[in-house]
């Protein structure tokens, strides 16, 4: 059975595969499903973003279709970047523009003034139009500087709540797809979609 992940990013797709492991399903990419639909993300929060997402491109595809939009929630900074995360820094900016330009934010703010959260809320659409969500959450702080090779986005100056002090970035990727805010959010909703596989494949 074949499953649409609401994605252009191969490794995206293999991230889902690695998460959703044991499944009898294929992942498949927009364009391995040849979908060439671009759905604007204009929701307020990352659950109407995903919903969206989920919804156009299962229309588009007659597939089931799993979406999610996540992003950085920082308390001291009202709940930014929150669902503007991936264009804090404006268009065609790096991963280290968007973290330079958080880690600038809070220039002079202590330590622990410095909590945030990543958030990911994944969303599952049938063909038929039917929509399920379910949200992950991450909690830590910001560092003060970028550390570790591994992951992506805010993941260098994120310090994970539970792992001293290591960024998201310095974790091993086995222990950071036990933990992640993407991580959750698909363990939540992989009961819906087991659920959904039996019965389209029965």
């Amino acid at each position: 059975m074949r499953i649409l992940v609401a994605t252009h990013n191969a490794g995206k797709r293999r991230e889902y595969a690695e998460l959703l492991a044991g499944l009898p399903v294929q992942f498949l990419t927009l364009e391995e499903a040849a979908i060439t639909l671009d759905v604007e993300e204009s929701g307020l929060t990352f659950e109407a973003n995903a919903r969206l997402k989920a919804e156009a491109f299962a229309q588009a595809s007659s597939l089931l279709t799993l979406a999610d939009d996540s992003g950085l929630e920082v308390e001291a900074l009202d709940g930014a970047p929150g669902v503007y995360s991936a264009r804090y820094a404006g268009p065609g900016a790096s991963d280290a523009d968007r973290y330079r330009k958080l880690l600038k934010a809070l220039d002079g703010v202590p330590g622990d003034a410095r909590r945030a959260r990543f958030r990911c809320v994944a969303a599952l659409c049938t063909p038929e139009g039917t929509l399920f969500s379910a949200e992950g959450i991450c909690e830590g702080r910001i560092g003060f500087e970028p550390r570790g090779s591994h992951g992506f986005g805010y993941d260098p100056v994120f310090v994970v709540d539970g792992y001293g002090e290591q960024t998201m970035a310095e974790l091993p990727p086995e222990i950071k797809n036990q933990i992640s805010h993407r991580a959750r959010a698909l363990q939540a909703i992989r009961p819906t979609l087991e659920r959904l596989i039996a019965e389209y494949r029965g």
